[in-house]
């Protein structure tokens, strides 16, 4: 029987490349739920190195990185456009499509 990834093995590996988290956070976003967001930003931040490592490229600190990504995680805007920025990423705002 061949060996089998986990779901999260396999998505760790795919969003540790910045074009694949990039779609992964805009899928989030799109649900329109924060929470979901903020899972999917702890998915992205494990992939891109863990909380330490962002920590040491972000320059937050170790505690306040756990705290913006737990469950009950509020992040303030400049604290997420500073881990963003860490993660080799950006806020973007698009029109949104006629419809």
């Amino acid at each position: 029987m061949p060996k089998t990834l986990s779901y999260k093995d396999e998505l760790m590996k795919v969003i540790k490349k910045r074009k694949e988290a990039v779609a992964y956070l805009n899928v989030a976003l799109e649900d329109g739920d924060p929470e979901v967001f903020l899972l999917a930003l702890r998915d992205v931040a494990e992939a891109q190195g863990g909380v330490r490592g962002l920590a040491l490229k972000s320059g937050l600190n170790r505690e306040n990185l756990y705290r913006i990504l737990s469950k009950k995680g509020n992040p303030e805007l400049s604290s997420l456009h500073t881990l963003l920025e860490a993660m080799g990423l950006k806020f973007e705002i698009k029109l949104k499509k006629a419809g």
